[in-house]
């Protein structure tokens, strides 16, 4: 169960952090630099999805899901 939440919360940083290029991105004029902002956002959304995958997680709805999901408390 430990191992599951911190896969989830490691998962959910990837996220984040990609969210975050994306965002610094969007404040960019087009060109070389916003490009490579939104190449390491999809890197990193590639990465939490193949950590997700190793751990056996869905990533819809992981924000929790191994916590919060009344069907794994049992």
């Amino acid at each position: 169960m430990t191992h599951m939440q911190i896969s989830t919360e490691t998962s959910s940083i990837w996220l984040l952090q990609a969210k975050d290029f994306l965002v610094e991105a969007r404040r960019l004029k087009p060109g070389p630099a916003r490009n490579d902002l939104r190449q390491v956002a999809k890197i990193l959304r590639e990465i939490a999805k193949v950590e997700g995958l190793s751990t056996g997680e869905n990533l819809i709805g992981a924000k929790g899901s191994a916590i919060s999901s009344p069907a794994k408390r049992r």
